[in-house]
């Protein structure tokens, strides 16, 4: 116990850092944005803020600990991070140093400043975790791994970690059921889901769900605010290059001059562009979307409230599987 209490006195204490975007957090920032074009210094921030209240309060660590018994033999986990949005692998991390194993960790080339960094800020009051948790290009010789990645990757990392204890995760993706009643904050709110970090996360949302007749007026007018996206250039591609697509393709589509949306069942969409698909039955299609091994999570009225998607609990899983009580009963 008295281990874990260091454990969280150095979390706390990492969140403090963050809060208060100290001189060498705001340095690390900038270069994780020199590495990474689709990283801004804003979604920086929000990723940060998410991170100190939701998984660096002393109180919500100490109670979700709570639920979970102590590692009496650790052992070494690979861990493979994504980095598709700022420190979406920080988690994982939590997960490993605070469980009591070891972990060689290989970053993502797209994210692979920032938490190296919160690490080291960690390690000003916890130097043991330079050895508890290492960094590594190469995950052999590990007892259980943790891997994220594309479809592709996924087939691959389950072909060769098949044999010892794993967690995989493939692509998945985030979808908003309207019913048409949503007020004028909401859908504001909804913007958020749609836009922050540019659509990238397995929590934003890509498709939304309406009745037939469904106004996207009312839609459009709330998603307004976030017309700056087309100042970021990389968004702006995306935008130009789907539009030609579909133009050339003669692909019906609506448009506010900065979001495609486009009728598909499928949904995954790119950057720039959101799928819309009607239905019929709103309870039949909600039990449909909890079924499937796509979705990360569903947004709206009786589910995930509008604009909350990015921001996770310490046990919002992803995938639904409990890494912690994983990492607490490797044999």
């Amino acid at each position: 116990m008295a281990d874990l209490n260091k454990k969280i006195d150095a979390l706390v204490a990492l969140g403090t850092y963050m809060h208060a975007n100290e001189a060498s957090f705001q340095s690390a920032r900038e270069h994780a944005i020199h590495a990474n074009s689709w990283f801004t210094d804003e979604h920086i921030g929000i990723a940060a803020a998410n991170i100190c209240q939701a998984f660096l309060d002393r109180e919500k660590l100490i109670s979700w600990m709570a639920q979970y018994k102590p590692v009496e033999h650790p052992v070494t986990v690979g861990i493979t991070m994504a980095g598709n949005i700022p420190m979406v692998g920080f988690h994982d991390f939590l997960c490993a140093y605070l469980s009591g194993n070891h972990a060689r960790v290989r970053y993502s080339s797209k994210d692979a400043v920032l938490i190296p960094h919160m690490m080291e800020v960690i390690a000003d009051t916890d130097p043991d975790i330079r050895s508890q948790i290492v960094s590594a290009e190469q995950l052999k010789g590990c007892d259980a791994y943790i891997a994220t990645g594309s479809n592709n990757s996924a087939r691959y990392f389950e072909q060769y970690f098949a044999k010892y204890p794993h967690i995989i995760r493939r692509n998945r993706t985030s979808v908003a059921m309207l019913d048409g009643s949503e007020t004028e904050e909401e859908l504001h709110e909804l913007a958020k889901d749609v836009f922050l970090f540019f659509g990238l996360g397995c929590r934003n949302v890509t498709q939304v769900c309406v009745p037939r007749g469904y106004d996207f007026g009312k839609l459009f007018r709330a998603f307004e605010y976030c017309s700056h996206l087309m100042h970021h250039h990389k968004y702006r591609n995306n935008y130009d290059y789907h539009l030609a697509v579909y133009l050339l393709n003669k692909v019906p589509y609506l448009t506010n001059d900065f979001l495609l949306m486009v009728e598909n069942e499928l949904p995954f969409s790119a950057v720039s562009v959101l799928h819309y698909r009607y239905y019929d039955d709103k309870d039949a299609l909600a039990a449909s979307l909890s079924a499937s091994e796509d979705i990360q999570c569903i947004v709206g009225k009786g589910h995930v409230p509008f604009g909350k998607a990015q921001l996770p609990a310490l046990d919002d899983y992803a995938d639904g599987v409990d890494v912690m009580q994983f990492l607490t009963h490797i044999k």
